[in-house]
């Protein structure tokens, strides 16, 4: 167990050894370096499986939190969805060690694209001209009726 001292992620205040949750704002204690730089360890298919992985973190002595992951419409107070773990930067290699997960991979960056053919260019090109052309055309035929 990490004997730096424990700090609330929300809110800043700190909190002792043998307490798990801020008694301002309800968030978990975790330990203070890197407390206020949350991260996923792992994500959870539901809120009963997500629960099995905190506590097995609270277990090996590694504070987390559990979040519903974003984009998710089902109501709060329903079980269903997919939750996120999230722990402390400080304690990120240890929890990934006791779950068994990996970091995600960078995201690789989309290939070049190749440049428009030009026969696409001039017809393009001609297109917009037609447009401009019958905004002209209507403009004054309005202006002149």
């Amino acid at each position: 167990m990490s004997l730096a001292p424990l700090v609330c992620p929300g809110c800043g205040t700190g909190g002792e050894a043998d307490e798990r949750f801020c008694p301002r704002c309800g968030s978990p204690f975790v330990h203070a370096p890197g407390a206020h730089e949350l991260v996923r360890v792992a994500r959870a298919r539901n809120q009963p499986e997500a629960e099995l992985q905190q506590n097995l973190l609270r277990d090996a002595g590694v504070p987390s939190l559990e979040r519903r992951s974003g984009g998710f419409d089902v109501p709060d107070f329903l079980a269903a969805g997919p939750r996120d773990i999230l722990v402390a930067r400080g304690d990120e290699a240890r929890a990934r060690d006791v779950l068994g997960t990996q970091a995600a991979a960078p995201p690789r960056p989309p290939p070049p694209r190749a440049p428009a053919p030009a026969w696409v260019r001039v017809v393009a090109a001609v297109l917009a001209l037609c447009v401009c052309g019958l905004v002209v055309v209507g403009v004054v035929a309005a202006v002149l009726a």
